[in-house]
C-alpha cells in the first residue's frame, strides 16, 4: 500500500539499552504533523500525532510500573481518567501480571504497520524472569486513534496458560465518570447506565458523559465469542481484550517454551466537545476502519452492488434447468452477482456435485451465468461433513468431540451432520476443495456457512468448541474457542492469496452468534450474511432490513451487511431495494415470476446503483441521516451514503413507516459547505440545488404520501 507521507531517515542512539529515535522532520501529508508519533526518554513514552496524546510512565530503578498517566485529545481538557491507569492485565498459570506490577524496561523501538501506523514497541521483562512482554502502540495520521496489542514471550522451560487478557485497562475518575456516563454498547447503538459487562456483540462501544461532552470509543478486534469489553463492572475501570477465565466462552492460549503470542488489537478514541456520541460513530470511527484497520472490503477493487441468491424459496431443491432459468431472469433484472446456495452437492464434506440435479456438472451452469454478464458464486458449509461422507469415514479424527469424547454437531442437535475441528488436517482439506471450486469455475463469491466454534441455535456453553485431547491445534477445549477462529481466518487469507478479488461471505452462523459481525472477521472476509427475514411487505421485512443496517452501521461498514431474505416477486418489491440500498443490496425469490415491465424496473434500479457506485463509491460509505434515528413503527427513518473523501456526493434514502406526518425536512451532512450540489431523483429529475452548507443547515422537504413508503435521491456536486 502506498504511503501518503514522505519517508524519513532516522538514526538510532542507544542509551543504557534504550533505543531512542530523534525527532523526525518529515511531515504527514494527511495531518501535517511531524513523524514519528512516538518519542521517549529513559522514564517516559509520549505518543502524539497532533490529534491525540498518551503518556506512559516507564519502569525505572525506583518504580517498576508501566502506567498510563495521560490520555487525552491534544486540544482541550479530558476528565475521564485518573492520573495513573494500570494499562494492561493478564494471567499466566493463575499469576496476575499488570502494568502496576514490577517490570524491567529492556528496549523501546519504533513501530510501523502497512497502513500508515506509526508508534512504539516497548519491551519489558517481568521481575520474576518468567516472561518478556512487548506493548505495541500505533497511531495514524490525522486520526484520534491509538491501537494497541500485547506480545507475550515465555522465558521458562514449561508451557504457560494465558487467560483473562485485558489489552487495555483504564481507571476512571471516581463518581462523575461512573455515575453520569452512558454506555453505548451493541455496536454503539444501545444505551445503558451503570456497570456493564460486554459480550460478543461488542465489537465497538462508547462511554459518553453528556455533561462533559466527552467520551471514549473502544473497538475490540478479537474474534467472535472470545472478545470482551467491560465498563465499571468489578471496579471503576474500562477493560477491553479477551474473555476472562470465568466467562461463558473463556479465552485460553498455551504459550510453549521460547514461544510468543500476540493478542488481537484494541483501538480507542478519546474525544471532547461532542454533545452526542453518534457524532464520533459517524466520523472518526468509519474513517479509521476504512483507511487503517485493514478490512478486506477496502482491498476489494470492485464491490458488489446487486446480488441474487437462490436460497428462498428453493432451499435445496435445485437443478440445472431451474438455475439456468433463474440466471436468465436475474440477468434481465440487472443482477451483478448470482449465488447458488445449498442443494448443489450430493453430501456435506466431500462437496461432489449432485449429478442427478446437475448431470453436466456445474461448469456449464457457471459458464452460462458468466455469459449473462454476472459473477458466479456458491454456498459451502466450511466446517461440516455427513457421517457417510468419504472424508469423515477416512478422517474421523478431524472432527469435533464433545465433553464425553463423542462425535458432535455444534450447529444443531442432530447427529446427521458432524462439525470439523480446524485444529486438524481439515483446514488443508477444505482449502483444497474451495480453491478447486473457485479456480475451476471462476467463482467470485463464496458464501461459507454453518458453525465452526459456537452455535446460534444451541444453548448453553457446553456444546461449543472441541474437547478432543489429541488435536494439534489446541491443547484443550478452552483453547479451541480461540484457535479455531484463527484457523478459519488463515483459510480465508489463503483463499484470497490465490484469488485476490474473491468476495467471502462469512455468515453469522459461522461467526457463532445471532447476527454477529466484528472487526476480526472484516480483516479476513468481505461480508456477513446477517439474517433470514421472511414474509410479505406487511410482515415488516423492510423495516427489519433498515433496522439491522442502522444497528450494525456505521461502526461496521454497510457493504459487509448481507441482509436476507427479501424476495424479488413480492408485492411492493421496490421497497425491498430501497431499504437494501443502505446495506449490501441482495435479493432472493423467483425472478421468473416477474412481468417484463417489472424486470425493466429492476434493471433501472440495478443500473442506478451501479452508476452511483461508479460515480460516488457509495458501497464504501454509510452515515446516519441527520435528525432520523432508529427505524421504528410510526416514525420516519433514513440513511446517507456520502463519499467523505471526495465530497462530490452520494445517495440518501428517506422512509416513512407508519408516521402520521406526510412531509419531513431532510438535511445532509459531510458535504463541502462551499460547493453547490444538485439533489436528483432516481430518474434524474432535479429536486433542488443548494450549497453543502445549506443542505446541512436548512435542507429540503420530502413528501411521502404512502403511509409505508420510501424514496432514494442522488446528491451530486455541480
Amino acid at each position: 500500500m502506498k504511503q501518503s507521507f514522505l519517508f524519513f531517515l532516522t538514526v538510532c542512539i542507544t542509551l543504557g539499552g534504550i533505543r531512542s529515535v530523534p525527532e523526525g522532520f518529515a511531515q504527514s501529508a494527511a495531518s501535517g504533523v511531524a513523524r514519528p508519533f512516538a518519542s521517549w526518554t529513559a522514564t517516559e513514552l509520549v505518543l502524539n500525532n497532533g490529534v491525540v496524546q498518551r503518556t506512559i510512565s516507564l519502569p525505572t530503578a525506583v518504580s517498576g510500573s508501566f502506567l498510563t498517566t495521560t490520555y487525552k485529545p491534544v486540544n482541550g481538557a479530558f476528565k475521564y481518567f485518573t492520573q495513573t491507569s494500570a494499562d494492561f492485565q493478564f494471567e499466566l498459570n493463575d499469576t496476575v501480571y499488570t502494568g502496576s506490577g514490577d517490570w524491567t524496561l529492556k528496549t523501546i523501538e519504533k513501530l510501523t504497520d502497512a497502513r500508515q501506523g506509526d508508534g512504539a514497541a516497548v519491551t519489558l521483562q517481568s521481575k520474576d524472569g518468567r516472561i518478556e512482554l512487548i506493548v505495541n502502540f500505533l497511531l495514524y495520521p490525522g486520526q484520534p486513534v491509538i491501537r494497541k496489542s500485547l506480545t507475550i514471550r515465555n522465558l521458562t522451560a514449561e508451557s504457560m496458560r494465558l487467560e483473562s487478557v485485558d489489552v487495555e485497562k483504564f481507571t476512571v475518575t471516581p463518581y462523575y465518570a461512573t455515575t453520569f456516563s452512558w454506555i453505548c454498547h451493541d455496536y454503539g447503538r444501545r444505551r445503558s447506565i451503570g456497570p456493564y459487562d460486554g459480550n460478543f456483540q461488542d465489537a465497538l462501544l462508547t462511554v459518553h458523559n453528556s455533561d462533559w461532552q466527552q467520551g471514549i470509543v473502544i473497538g475490540n478486534e478479537a474474534s467472535g465469542v472470545v472478545k470482551h469489553t467491560s465498563v465499571f463492572w468489578n471496579e471503576p475501570t474500562i477493560l477491553s481484550g479477551l474473555t476472562h477465565k470465568d466467562a461463558r466462552f473463556p479465552f485460553r492460549k498455551y504459550i510453549h517454551k521460547g514461544e510468543s503470542f500476540t493478542t488481537p488489537q484494541v483501538f480507542t478514541i478519546v474525544y471532547n466537545a461532542h454533545k452526542d456520541p453518534d457524532e464520533v460513530l459517524n466520523t472518526a470511527v468509519p474513517d479509521f476502519v476504512r483507511k487503517h484497520l485493514g478490512i478486506r472490503l477496502s482491498e476489494l477493487a470492485q464491490k458488489p452492488t446487486f446480488v441474487y441468491n437462490t436460497w428462498v424459496p428453493f432451499r435445496k431443491n435445485l437443478n440445472e434447468k431451474l438455475v439456468m432459468e433463474l440466471a436468465k431472469a436475474a440477468a434481465d433484472a440487472g443482477m451483478k452477482e448470482f449465488i447458488i446456495d445449498d442443494g448443489w452437492a450430493d453430501n456435506y464434506g466431500d462437496w461432489n456435485i449432485d449429478k442427478k440435479k446437475f448431470p453436466n456438472g456445474l461448469k456449464p451452469v457457471f459458464d452460462y451465468i458468466k455469459s449473462l454478464g454476472m459473477k458466479p458464486g456458491l454456498w459451502v458449509s466450511v466446517g461440516s461433513a455427513s457421517p457417510d461422507s468419504k472424508v469423515y469415514q477416512a478422517h474421523p479424527d478431524w472432527f469435533v468431540l464433545d465433553e464425553k469424547q463423542q462425535p458432535a454437531n455444534l450447529h444443531e442437535d442432530d447427529l446427521s451432520m458432524r462439525t470439523a475441528c480446524f485444529g486438524t488436517g481439515w483446514r488443508g482439506y477444505i482449502k483444497d476443495v474451495l480453491l478447486k471450486l473457485a479456480l475451476e469455475y471462476g467463482l467470485e463469491y463464496l458464501k461459507l456457512d454453518f458453525t465452526v466454534v459456537t452455535s446460534t441455535y444451541r444453548f448453553g456453553n457446553k456444546v461449543t468448541g472441541c474437547y478432543a485431547n489429541n488435536h494439534k491445534g489446541h491443547k484443550d477445549h478452552h483453547e479451541s474457542l480461540y484457535t479455531n477462529y484463527e484457523e478459519v481466518w488463515q483459510l480465508f487469507d489463503e483463499l484470497h492469496a490465490a484469488k485476490p478479488n474473491l468476495f467471502i461471505d462469512c455468515t453469522f452462523e459461522t461467526m457463532g452468534g445471532l447476527q454477529l459481525i466484528d472487526y476480526a472477521m472484516l480483516k479476513h472476509a468481505e461480508g456477513d450474511w446477517l439474517s433470514n427475514f421472511y414474509g410479505p411487505p406487511d410482515a415488516n421485512v423492510d423495516l427489519r432490513v433498515r433496522n439491522m443496517a442502522w444497528w450494525r452501521s456505521p461502526a461496521i461498514p454497510a457493504t459487509a451487511l448481507v441482509i436476507g431474505n427479501p424476495e424479488m416477486q413480492d408485492a411492493g418489491w421496490e421497497m425491498h431495494i430501497k431499504s437494501l440500498a443502505g446495506a449490501l443490496p441482495i435479493m432472493l425469490g423467483d425472478p421468473r415470476k416477474l412481468l417484463p415491465a417489472d424486470l425493466k424496473k429492476y434493471r433501472a434500479y440495478a443500473d442506478w446503483l451501479q452508476a452511483m457506485e461508479n460515480r460516488h463509491q457509495i458501497m464504501t460509505y454509510r452515515q446516519d441521516l441527520p435528525g432520523f434515528g432508529e427505524p421504528k413503527e410510526g416514525l420516519w427513518d433514513g440513511f446517507q451514503r456520502i463519499n467523505t473523501e471526495t465530497r462530490q456526493g452520494g445517495i440518501i434514502g428517506v422512509f416513512r413507516h407508519g408516521a402520521t406526518e406526510t412531509k419531513r425536512q431532510v438535511t445532509v451532512a459531510h458535504l463541502d459547505p462551499l460547493r453547490r450540489y444538485q439533489v436528483l431523483t432516481m430518474n434524474n429529475q432535479l429536486v433542488t440545488s443548494l450549497t453543502g452548507q445549506a443542505l446541512q443547515t436548512t435542507g429540503f422537504p420530502v413528501t411521502i404520501n404512502e403511509r409505508y413508503g420510501g424514496t432514494l435521491f442522488q446528491i451530486s456536486s455541480q
